[in-house]
């Protein structure tokens, strides 16, 4: 079994109608995601609205998922500034967390020397494992494979890496060449079938909010070797992934509106994200409809 399990969700921060953080949400929607298929919760990363969010909240936030649920939760303390990053990682190993995602600095636009150092000076500061957490889309840098070697070879406590470059064939020379223990996990729901055939072992998914029950079945049955079930469980899921994000709904967007159709009241995004379009409010609902009817007329194939 992987470190932090297999099926992990990167979590909406909930806000209430006034844009407050709201904690009591904040502790259903935990125990929802325990409940339906996931091993691990990662808390205050993108989909968590992080770069929005005080300390005070994130702090508040990591001490009430980590009180919700037995699951590992991944404490998202990473920013561009290091010395804040530092901060809040020594915060969340008090709070008790069990690994600290260690994003690459974003904005700055730092070189290979720079996102190495932020990261180490993040791990340095504490025991915990540190998943480091690779997004150009978003940061602006590309963590390069020989950075991210040097990391998990040099420094004790990365352990694991959240890929989201697309680009399988790069990650599975990644994954040949890390030493023994490294885990990588999916940060593209559309790429985690391919990143598992390349070595992945697990995701940090957007989608399993509401998908965590059909990506466990599509890890079982890939380690089975049932690679047919495995493709048609994500066949399922494709409709889920492309609902997601999108330029005119950026993820979290359309997460929130998925979880507020199934009873989960985590507001509305804040600016500048801000409010779902009513296209969202309108898919969402289409969107679960239509996974019920797949899970229907495909049941769970024995594993």
């Amino acid at each position: 079994m992987a470190r932090f399990g297999r099926v992990l969700t990167a979590m909406v921060t909930p806000f209430d109608a006034e844009g407050r953080l709201d904690l009591d949400t904040a502790r259903q929607l935990a125990r929802y995601l325990q409940d339906h298929g996931n091993d691990g919760i990662v808390v205050a990363g993108t989909t968590g609205e992080s770069p929005v969010l005080t300390d005070d909240e994130r702090l508040s936030l990591f001490a009430a998922v980590i009180e919700a649920v037995t699951v590992p939760v991944i404490a998202g303390t990473g920013t561009n500034d290091t010395a804040h990053s530092v901060h809040l990682t020594r915060e969340a190993e008090a709070l008790g967390a069990a690994g600290v995602l260690a994003v690459c600095p974003y904005y700055n636009r730092p070189s290979q020397a720079g996102i190495s150092g932020h990261i180490r000076a993040m791990a340095a500061a504490t025991s915990l494992p540190v998943m480091i957490y690779d997004i150009p889309v978003r940061t602006g840098r590309k963590i390069t494979t020989a950075t991210l070697l040097s990391l998990f070879r040099e420094v004790p406590n990365a352990v694991a890496l959240k890929d989201a470059a697309g680009n399988p064939g790069e990650t599975a020379a990644l994954i040949g060449a890390a030493p023994d223990g490294v885990e990588v996990y999916s940060g593209d729901d559309s790429l985690t079938l391919p990143l598992l055939a390349v070595g992945a072992v697990g995701v940090v998914g957007v989608a399993t909010h509401w998908t965590g029950d059909d990506h466990r079945e599509l890890f079982d049955l890939w380690e089975k070797g049932d690679t047919d079930g495995a493709r048609l469980v994500n066949a399922r899921l494709l409709e889920s992934f492309a609902f997601e994000t999108g330029d005119d709904a950026p993820n979290p967007i359309p997460t929130k509106a998925m979880m507020r159709h199934l009873g989960i009241p985590v507001g509305q995004a804040r600016l500048p994200m801000g409010d779902a379009p009513e296209f969202v409010e309108r898919r969402a609902p289409e969107v679960w409809a239509n996974l019920q009817r797949w899970r229907d007329a495909f049941p769970h194939r024995p594993v």
